[in-house]
């Protein structure tokens, strides 16, 4: 097999990366080559994303690869999901892009019911109600006479968007649409209803493009400024969490997955979608997968409680290794306070610190004392709802979960994968922790005939990357920890 080396660009909600990648004799190698913040910009009384400093940030990039001196056979893009960036008729980018946790989006879901059922939006996409799923936001623009919304001729979601600045050619990739609750999955099309009841145009949104479809090669400026030359742009599973699990390293389909990082997405992958009443009940949502599978999954609060506790302790003068944060968790009693992570009071809130002890304080538990305390909290909270969720996710599976792959930032977290597996009473395999930019790089391969199939994309991973596996113990001091949560969240 000759060699081919692959240009990821991994964005998620906190930090992007630039991954080179290489396929050569069925192994796969990778080399960060950048790395870069994104933080939500407030303006005014609104959150938004930097969309021209992600494209700064991703020119240094190719940059960056050019240095290499290695010929990139494609390049491509994957994105945190829902947000979209809105373009007039003459193509030109109309604003920045709102960012989901914009404050305009809460109670959107209750207000849009109004006009039509949350029963039959759910029978139509299958997708999981929260106030910042596209739809809602385009609802919510709508309402509020925006005028950026009134000029805009269509939409574009973010890797789509990205996509367009580097070749300037326009697709709707389906796994990111699959976020919106405007995409049915069982037609992978549009729903026209939704969007005429949002009030807005059928029109703004485009064809969808499948993962593998090439958009175009770079724009000549790009091309010549990077030295890259005319290389293609490939639409991958531009949503992070549809690349992240294509590059699950698993032998058959029983498994469940858990990508971690600021968010927790717990499901199963399936080759039909789940929609029923009690999916719906459960707040269950159906996205798309590669190869056209459904990614039947839950989103769960990840680590985005610590995260904004790291940032509060910074402003302090205070920073913690991630070894470090482990090392605390470990030194303090277990049990001591729960909380639920996805807890409204949790969403964004003026101090995280403050808002777990509240919790605790509400709910009749001691509170955490320390900042280890509040480390062992999360981590255990965290295990505890993925119990929770797996719980509810063998009753919908239509094979026998016999292990939990966890992938993502959180792969890397012992003590959390070692709680996780105590609490599940499954093993857990933990890795690889850069399944997003690793998928990003197996579908390019795959659209450039490098690799036949998914199943052969997940064999060079398994061969290529070290898992670590957490077998469960302490059972019972686990199983009774959690009728405890049950009734602390319940």
């Amino acid at each position: 097999m000759k060699t081919n080396s692959f240009l990821a660009f991994d964005l998620g909600a906190t930090s992007g990366r630039t991954i080179l990648g290489r396929v050569e004799n069925n192994r796969l190698f990778t080399k960060e080559l950048t790395r870069f913040s994104n933080n939500m910009i407030q303006i005014g009384d609104h959150l938004h994303w930097n969309i021209y400093s992600l494209f700064e940030n991703m020119k240094a990039g190719l940059i960056a690869a050019s240095k290499e001196g290695v010929k990139i056979t494609s390049i491509g893009i994957d994105t945190w999901g829902v947000d979209f960036v809105m373009l007039a008729e003459d193509g030109t980018i109309l604003g920045v892009p709102y960012a989901y946790r914009d404050p305009q989006n809460e109670g959107a879901p209750e207000k849009f019911f109004q006009l039509i059922s949350r029963e039959k939006v759910y029978e139509m996409t299958g997708i999981q109600v929260m106030n910042f799923n596209s739809l809602y936001q385009l609802f919510v623009l709508k309402n509020s006479n925006n005028s950026l919304l009134k000029a805009a001729k269509e939409i574009l979601f973010m890797p789509d968007a990205l996509a367009y600045l580097l070749t300037g050619n326009k697709v709707v990739e389906y796994t990111i649409a699959s976020t919106s609750q405007i995409l049915n999955p069982r037609t992978k099309r549009f729903e026209p209803e939704l969007l005429n009841k949002a009030g807005v145009s059928t029109s703004i949104l485009g064809e969808i493009v499948m993962p593998g479809h090439i958009i175009g090669n770079l724009k000549p400026e790009l091309a010549e400024e990077s030295e890259l030359g005319d290389v293609p742009v490939v639409a991958v599973a531009g949503h992070d969490t549809g690349s992240a699990v294509a590059a699950i390293p698993a032998d058959n389909e029983n498994f469940a997955y858990l990508s971690s990082g600021t968010w927790s997405l717990m499901g199963i992958e399936v080759k039909e979608p789940i929609i029923n009443s009690k999916s719906a009940s459960l707040n269950f949502t159906n996205e798309g997968g590669v190869e056209g599978t459904t990614r039947f999954l839950k989103n769960i609060t990840g680590m985005w409680l610590l995260e904004q506790c790291l940032k509060e302790w910074k402003k302090e003068g205070i920073y913690y290794e991630y070894t470090k944060l482990v090392q605390m968790a470990e030194s303090v009693p277990a049990f001591k306070s729960m909380i639920d992570p996805d807890h409204e009071s949790f969403a964004s809130p003026v101090c995280m610190t403050q808002a777990i002890i509240d919790y605790c304080v509400s709910t009749g538990q001691s509170t955490p004392e320390n900042h280890a305390e509040i480390v062992r909290t999360i981590f255990e909270s965290l295990a505890l709802k993925y119990k929770y969720v797996l719980g509810l996710l063998n009753d919908f599976a239509p094979f026998n979960i016999e292990k939990l792959n966890v992938i993502g930032g959180g792969s890397k977290n012992p003590l959390l994968n070692q709680f996780t597996a105590n609490a599940i009473g499954l093993t857990v395999v933990a890795g690889p922790s850069e399944a997003t930019a690793i998928g990003n790089i197996m579908i390019q391969a795959k659209a450039a005939s490098v690799v036949n199939s998914m199943q052969e994309m997940r064999k060079i991973i398994k061969e290529s990357i070290r898992t670590d596996e957490f077998i469960p113990e302490n059972i019972e001091a686990w199983d009774k920890a959690y009728k405890r949560f049950l009734k602390i969240i319940m």
